[in-house]
């Protein structure tokens, strides 16, 4: 991208509509820019963050595998809320297993949480980090918000902390233990014929998550390739409109005389020492074999380009010190000789 072109209208000798006619393409061209930088930058974030290396090979196969599908993401969330099912249906099984604790003679201890202030057990909660009861269970299997059981497992969790609380709280002789351990034994029993289930839905569950990140990631990777594509043609087609604008600038020039180039090159000797380095820097962007930091430089008007030339010139146009120049020729330096010492400190001849 020319870094030139941001200037090139204000360089020109053209009419007003030419000079808003190109401020106002460049304008456009740099909106453009700004967007598609954004969309690099998005793309360059996703392939950092999940480290995956694109090539036409693996491009094909992940469009290839997309082909037919109207909406992969669509069968990710079906997969999803089927396996979600599947737990559902395990989690109201396991319900009955409960009842049936639930109504076993001895259970009456454990149905509410245990009364700390009315019983006087003021050590409780130095013994026990985290009470449970079986109200406490059913509130959470009934939750229909992030609070419930996410699955059988956390119910079995905190089914034996129940008793394992009681055992841990109460000595071994004490009825409240030998009550928690018996029925503990008993669920422990029906746990084990019901695990076989567990497992079987977890491992479908694990498949079907494993299943949908991978279309997700496929999904991901597919529309990122595609983006990747899609900008390579934009930034071909901004440095398109780049070079036919700028062929379009330098269509507007009008070469200048021999007489108005010698004009030039004096105008030159008279800047600023500051405004010396920007002739010279604006030479060098042009030709990059020219060296602008050189002790002594040697500036060949006749050979620098009509872009280059009218760059100068809009330089000297604006220049304070020859601004101050009369119709003969005359300058007038305020300064005395303190611009022509400065000029003197590095020798630069212009041809």
């Amino acid at each position: 991208m020319d870094p030139t072109l941001g200037i090139a209208a204000s360089s020109l000798n053209v009419k007003s509509e030419d000079f808003n006619s190109f401020g106002f393409k460049v304008d456009e061209i740099q909106t453009h820019v700004n967007e598609l930088e954004k969309q690099v930058n998005e793309v360059e974030q996703f392939y950092h963050s999940t480290k995956v290396q694109v090539n036409n090979s693996k491009d094909k196969g992940r469009e290839k595998h997309l082909t037919g599908t109207k909406n992969p993401l669509q069968g990710t969330s079906h997969r999803e809320a089927s396996a979600s099912a599947k737990m559902q249906e395990l989690m109201r099984q396991f319900s009955t297993i409960l009842q049936q604790l639930t109504q076993h003679k001895w259970a009456w201890p454990f149905m509410e949480p245990v009364d700390v202030e009315g019983l006087g057990l003021y050590d409780y909660y130095k013994v026990i980090d985290k009470p449970m009861d079986f109200s406490t269970i059913k509130s959470k299997m009934n939750a229909m918000d992030d609070s419930g059981y996410k699955n059988v497992r956390e119910i079995y969790s905190d089914v034996r902390l129940i008793f394992k609380n009681a055992m841990k709280y109460n000595d071994e002789k004490n009825d409240i233990h030998v009550m928690a351990k018996t029925l503990l034994e008993k669920f422990e029993k029906k746990w084990i014929l019901f695990l076989p289930k567990v497992t079987d839905a977890e491992t479908i569950k694990s498949r079907e998550e494993a299943r949908a990140q991978l279309d997700t990631q496929l999904a991901q990777e597919a529309t990122y390739a595609n983006m990747a594509r899609e900008l390579s043609k934009a930034l071909c087609g901004i440095d398109t409109d780049l070079n036919n604008l700028k062929a379009m600038v330098i269509e507007k020039y009008r070469k200048l005389s021999t007489q108005e180039k010698i004009m030039l090159a004096t105008d030159i000797a008279r800047l600023s020492p500051e405004n010396i380095n920007r002739a010279l820097q604006i030479v060098a962007e042009d030709n990059p074999t020219f060296q602008p930091n050189a002790e002594e430089v040697d500036l060949d008007i006749d050979a620098q380009s009509d872009y280059t030339i009218w760059r100068l010139k809009n330089l000297v146009k604006n220049a304070p010190e020859v601004q101050g120049r009369t119709a003969e020729g005359t300058t007038f330096n305020h300064n005395g000789n303190t611009e022509a010492k400065k000029n003197d400190n590095k020798r630069r001849r212009v041809m």
